[in-house]
């Protein structure tokens, strides 16, 4: 294809009736060369591209210009050339452009046409297309064409001064090499590949600019060091707030506004609430009477819809929040973990520590560690959130690596006691099982037969009027009971009995402390994660021994009897113990009113996830260490306790509560500890974490290592190796190896208040 330099078409193109004339010589020889060697195809491009100039020289009516004050240079303008006159023209250059093209197509495939000869036919068939005017119509496109390209240079010229200024920043928005941002350069290639991904990051002022990539990966996430000439004296840190004496609050009606209506069960959380109003009032005073010495820092509180406040920008979640939270603690469950992960996103993994998660079963460190859990197997439906262990918060103290929340059971007064004992009927049972599939569970006719044989036998099981349950005859159903009902039923009854599911609900308890005895089954072989579909999925390895494991380990006889109900002899043996044993209405004190604020005051309080230093404590193998061992001898015994002699740092429970044991191959701390009345404590891990823990218990190690390990620190005798956790969330007590001997911190406890060590409150 023959180019023709713009030079040679400056000063004007002529077109006579008999020939084609360029004022420049060379330009002529070169036309006439290209005009000859042009192939059709050729030819066609180079006329649709003239016919293409022509056709937006006319539709824009052969002006660019900017003649009233605010016009841009490219404002759309037709007055030099009127519209029908224009299209006229139009169209006579098509034609005449159509012509050519044949023309030259013919002429190009002549052999024996000499260039002279060439010219002379193209020109004649141009003449017949040259009406009056129509080459001043041209020239005057032409004109209007230059008029363009001197606006067009000068907006280039104003538009490269504008670029020499923002140079000056672009060079200062190249990707900082910095050792202390390893990931900086890779963030950066991921925003220029995806930052269009989430509205998110144009709402922090991502714009697709270098500088708006790198102002955005410092100062929002952090990935990449502050750029020296940002201003960051603008960005102002929120002043702390006062603090402020919490008080107990005895006004329910916030409350109450705030849970809700519609639904049945927050109608029945109302009610629940206004009958205990009193009891929780008294049990704030009593508390309060006990903590009146004491500083109680006042939290911040908003709302119940959290994630509305949560500020978090808008989007997928694929930003961070960056201003603080409006509160200093989040309860929720694990679907409200995941719908906050949902809208959180990166933000979650800062502001987690705020979180406590209610669990209903626990959760366990093998499960809770994400990488861990995928690389050994501890895959479950509910773990991998990379907590704190002590930050899942339970119904019952299934194992201490979590927080035990607990719940509140109705509590009595002298006179209600008394009234129960007169009116016991002792040959009235109580079946634990609202549902009718309970009652299908195999073996029970067995030991029914037997219990109907000393006692009447009432249920409570949920039935449609059309559809009666399939109870044995001699039941006595009264259907599902409101709370009132119930409880007159229990305060009747001697005998509160488990079929053996539902597993550790609140109801054996409002039974002992209505003054029944509760009769359920022993676990031959114990229930776990892998014999039983309940516990499938679960992220815990825990061995149920029993429907109630807390009744049966925390109250006991008289008030909990364990048998194995395929033992018909022992069965009807407890059968009788019960109807000659007489018990008074009993409730563990940490499932009242005051042994719940109790414990939740001293949560709140003490429990800092945010700042693990002061609340979990440090590996005490970087303590400030002298001459003096960090733990000494506990007397007549093999254990060890912290040395008084030694500074330890402030943590929560105190170190001075600790009980260091070594336990017995293939078991756990949680048994170890329990078997010298004392809790495993997952917080003093950090203290014992050391070879020097190994040496005081007189332990010989041939080999030390550390790696992550759920069981570790701990012992092998067979190999002679002792063994230090390398992650801190894994450290667990409920951990067990049967050829390992495991490193325990053990702690005392509180009469009837297990989360808490004597000196935690």
């Amino acid at each position: 294809m023959c180019i023709i330099p713009a030079s040679y078409w400056s000063v004007r193109l002529s077109l006579s009736r008999k020939m084609v004339t360029v004022p420049h010589i060379d330009g002529k020889i070169m036309f006439r060369r290209c005009l000859v060697t042009f192939k059709p195809f050729r030819i066609f491009v180079v006329g649709i591209g003239f016919f293409s100039l022509c056709f937006l020289m006319t539709s824009l009516g052969g002006q660019f210009s900017a003649k009233r004050l605010g016009d841009s240079p490219f404002t759309i303008r037709a007055e030099v050339l009127g519209g029908l006159e224009s299209r006229g023209v139009l169209r006579k250059i098509s034609d005449m452009l159509e012509v050519i093209m044949k023309r030259i197509d013919t002429l190009s495939k002549r052999d024996n046409m000499s260039d002279t000869r060439i010219l002379d036919e193209l020109s004649s068939s141009i003449d017949r297309f040259q009406p009056a005017g129509l080459i001043e119509r041209i020239q005057a496109i032409a004109q209007n064409v230059s008029n363009m390209a001197v606006k067009v240079e000068q907006i280039l010229q104003n538009s490269l001064a504008a670029g020499r200024v923002r140079d000056g920043i672009a060079n200062r928005c190249e990707a900082p090499q910095d050792p202390k941002y390893p990931e900086c350069s890779s963030k950066l290639d991921w925003m220029r590949a995806r930052w269009t991904s989430d509205p998110c990051y144009a709402f922090y002022g991502v714009d697709g600019s270098e500088c708006s990539f790198l102002i955005y990966l410092s100062e929002v996430e952090w990935f990449c060091p502050p750029l020296p000439w940002r201003n960051h004296t603008t960005s102002t840190t929120p002043k702390p707030r006062g603090k402020r004496q919490a008080a107990f609050r005895t006004d329910i009606e916030a409350l109450l506004e705030q849970v809700g209506t519609g639904k049945e069960s927050l109608i029945f959380m109302k009610r629940r609430i206004r009958r205990l109003a009193g009891q929780w009032g008294q049990a704030a005073n009593r508390l309060g009477e006990k903590l009146k010495r004491s500083w109680r820092e006042r939290k911040k509180q908003v709302p119940l819809s959290v994630v509305f406040f949560l500020g978090v920008p808008p989007g997928r979640g694929s930003c961070p929040l960056t201003g603080p939270l409006p509160f200093d603690l989040i309860y929720t469950d694990y679907h409200g973990l995941q719908q906050m992960k949902q809208h959180m996103g990166l933000s979650l993994k800062k502001h987690k520590c705020h979180i406590r998660v209610i669990d209903t079963f626990g959760t366990e460190p093998a499960y809770n560690h994400e990488e861990y859990a995928m690389l050994h197997g501890y895959r479950t439906n509910w773990g991998y959130w990379n907590l704190h262990c002590k930050q899942y918060m339970t119904m019952f103290p299934h194992t201490p690596d979590n927080s035990f929340m607990g719940f509140v059971s109705e509590e009595l007064n002298g006179t209600q006691k008394e009234y129960i004992q007169r009116n016991k009927v002792n040959n009235v049972a109580v079946v634990y099982g609202k549902e009718a599939s309970m009652w299908k569970l195999q073996g029970k006719e067995r030991f029914l037969q037997i219990l109907h044989r000393f006692m009447e036998i009432h249920g409570t099981v949920y039935y449609e009027t059309q559809r009666p349950p399939e109870v044995p005859a001699f039941v006595k159903n009264h259907g599902l009971l409101p709370q009132n009902e119930l409880q007159q039923l229990l305060r009747r009854a001697k005998l509160f009995i488990g079929f053996g599911f539902p597993y550790e609900g609140p109801a054996p308890l409002e039974a002992i402390a209505n003054g029944c005895i509760f009769l359920q089954p022993k676990f031959r072989p114990s229930h776990n994660s892998l014999n039983h579909e309940f516990f499938r999925g679960k992220p815990t390895s825990r061995e149920v021994s029993s429907q109630h494991p807390y009744a049966e380990q925390y109250i006991g006889r008289p008030h909990v009897l364990t048998v194995d109900y395929n033992n018909s002899e022992e069965f009807e043996s407890a059968i009788r113990e019960i109807m000659t044993t007489k018990v008074e209405p009993y409730l563990p004190y940490e499932y009242t009113c005051e042994g719940m604020l109790e414990r939740v005051h001293a949560y709140i309080q003490h429990q800092d996830f945010c700042n693990p230093g002061v609340s979990i404590g440090n590996d005490s193998k970087v303590l400030p260490g002298n001459s003096s061992s960090h733990f000494v001898r506990l007397p007549n015994s093999s254990g060890l306790t912290w040395s008084g002699s030694v500074a330890g740092p402030s943590t929560w429970p105190p170190l001075s509560a600790m009980r260091l044991l070594l336990s017995e191959e293939g078991q756990s701390c949680i048994e170890q500890c329990q078997d010298h009345s004392l809790v495993c404590e997952p917080t003093f891990f950090h203290f014992i974490n050391s070879k020097e823990a190994f040496t005081q218990l007189q332990i010989q190690c041939d080999a030390l290592e550390s790696e992550m390990n759920h069981i570790y620190p701990a012992f092998s005798f067979s190999r002679r190796d002792c063994c230090l956790q390398k992650e801190p969330l894994l450290f667990s007590c409920a951990g067990f190896h049967s050829k390992f001997r495991r490193l325990c911190p053990c702690r005392d406890f509180r009469k009837g208040q297990v989360a808490l060590c004597r000196d935690c409150l």
